[in-house]
């Protein structure tokens, strides 16, 4: 939507035209989809490695308790 200054979601209208005077200058829809897709997977592979660490070390623990008696 449009406000009294003719800005629209970050584009300005400047001579009849919209502007994109957003946060990063020159990065296509396509582009931010591809970027936000990229961290989407580095998170996914982070969010992987902790819960492997997190089990590992709930077996090892188990295998503590084990060794205990």
């Amino acid at each position: 939507m449009a406000n009294a200054f003719g800005h629209y979601n970050g584009l300005v209208v400047k001579d009849g035209r919209l502007i994109n005077e957003q946060l990063e200058p020159g990065m296509t829809g396509i582009q931010k989809a591809s970027l936000y897709r990229k961290q989407m997977k580095k998170q996914y592979k982070i969010d992987q490695i902790a819960d492997g660490i997190e089990r590992a070390k709930m077996r090892m623990d188990g295998d503590k308790d084990i060794y205990e008696f």
